[in-house]
């Protein structure tokens, strides 16, 4: 998995505490950004996070390029409805060069079960290489193509949003793959705006698990 943070809103947190403070301020955002003191912009953002007016937080954005992960991490992340995707797509590439996939470490760690997944992993690529041949368009045989196929896609998604994908896909409850990725987008956005995302992650972080009697029983550190 290969994930790259490519840009993101410059001076996140700055933006953010403009656009609360421009609420109560008599002058316009353009001269708060510019003149707001460091200590005002941590004062702001301090009673931002407390109080959890978290819609300022939607004006700063992140985009990621995410790289060797699978169909079902997809599958699952495109559920975060408050975000752009752009996925590489199986309707217009044709992977005449085989496709790639990603193997869970459980079946590469059972010599029969990764005997298994190698051998519906060829036949689908080979089902998929023959109804190309056949003049199958690739939109149709991609039907062929399993989860585990690799895929690319470009996310962008706002502070406030990726906060609460952090609370729920770095949980240890997370399926895996995608718990990898959580963690990996959280480490690239905290240099940028370590005051806003100093609590970011699983519930157990800032405070009680949410899991109730489906926790997993060995919560992260608590952020100090």
């Amino acid at each position: 998995m290969q994930v790259e943070l490519l840009y993101h809103t410059p001076d996140p947190e700055r933006a953010i505490a403009t656009a609360a403070r421009l609420c109560y301020a008599p002058v316009g955002a353009k001269e708060l950004m510019e003149t707001m003191p460091p200590e005002r912009v941590a004062s702001v953002l301090s009673t931002i996070m407390a109080g959890g007016h978290f819609s300022t937080l939607e004006h700063a954005s992140y985009t990621f390029a995410i790289d060797g992960v699978s169909r079902a991490l997809t599958h699952q992340l495109v559920r975060h409805r408050l975000a752009s995707f752009n996925q590489q797509s199986q309707r217009y590439v044709k992977f005449k060069e085989g496709i790639e996939v990603i193997k869970p470490d459980t079946i590469a760690k059972n010599e029969k079960a990764n005997a298994l997944f190698d051998s519906a992993m060829q036949v689908a690529e080979q089902a998929y290489a023959d109804l190309v041949e056949l003049g199958i368009p690739a939109e149709d045989a991609r039907f062929v193509l399993p989860n585990a196929a690799e895929t690319k896609i470009v996310v962008t998604m706002n502070v406030r949003e990726l906060l609460h994908f952090f609370e729920l896909r770095c949980c240890k409850r997370a399926q895996w793959e995608i718990r990898e990725l959580a963690c990996k987008m959280l480490d690239l956005v905290r240099p940028s705006a370590p005051f806003v995302f100093k609590r970011a992650g699983a519930p157990c972080v800032s405070g009680p698990c949410r899991e109730g009697k489906m926790t997993c029983g060995d919560p992260y550190p608590a952020a100090e």
